[in-house]
C-alpha cells in the first residue's frame, strides 16, 4: 500500500456522472461485476444546468468559465454502484452486495487513481446455488470475485 497517498471515497450522485462512466471502455471485469473509471471530478449542480443548453438560448456572449484552484487536480474517488433488481430481486441480496463492493473498494482504494468509479452487477447470481438471498456463501462468493475486480484494475492502472 502507498502510505503516501490517502484515497477519500465518496459517494457518485449525478446520474450525468453515471452516464458518462458507465460509457467508458470497462476497466475490468468479472462473471458477475463490472467497473469502470474516469479519471476526473464529478459534475456539479451548476455545471450540469451549464451543459443542458442554457447558453444556447441568450443572445449574448458567454463568459469563459475556468475551474477554481482547489479543483485542478483530481483527488479522491467518487463509487457509484449499480445493482439492479432484475439482477438481484431481493432488497436483502442488493444491500448485501452493495457492502460488500463498497468494502472491496475501500480495501483498494489507496492504490487506485482518483477519479469516478461505478460498479455494475451484470448479471445474476445462480439462486439454484445460492438459496438464501442473503447466505454466507452468496457473501463469499461476492467478495472473491470483486477481490479479483479490483486486483485487475489495480493492475491495468498507470503507475
Amino acid at each position: 500500500m502507498n502510505a503516501q497517498r490517502i484515497a477519500v471515497t465518496h459517494a457518485l450522485t449525478q446520474a450525468s456522472d453515471f452516464t458518462q462512466v458507465l460509457n467508458a471502455p470497462p476497466r475490468a471485469r468479472t462473471p458477475h461485476f463490472v467497473l469502470h473509471h474516469l479519471p476526473r471530478r464529478p459534475t456539479t449542480g451548476k455545471e450540469v444546468r451549464s451543459t443542458l443548453g442554457e447558453a444556447d438560448l441568450s443572445t449574448a456572449p458567454t463568459p469563459e468559465l475556468s475551474l477554481p484552484v482547489d479543483q485542478s487536480p483530481v483527488t479522491g474517488l467518487w463509487l457509484g454502484l449499480v445493482v439492479p433488481k432484475r439482477h438481484a430481486k431481493r432488497a436483502v441480496t442488493r444491500t448485501l452486495l452493495k457492502r460488500r463492493i463498497r468494502a472491496a473498494v475501500a480495501g483498494a482504494a489507496t492504490s487506485l487513481p482518483a477519479g469516478l468509479w461505478v460498479v455494475r452487477l451484470r448479471s445474476p447470481f445462480a439462486r439454484t446455488e445460492f438459496i438464501s438471498a442473503a447466505s454466507e456463501r452468496l457473501g463469499r462468493a461476492a467478495a472473491d470475485e470483486l477481490s479479483l475486480l479490483m486486483a485487475t484494475a489495480v493492475a491495468r492502472s498507470p503507475r
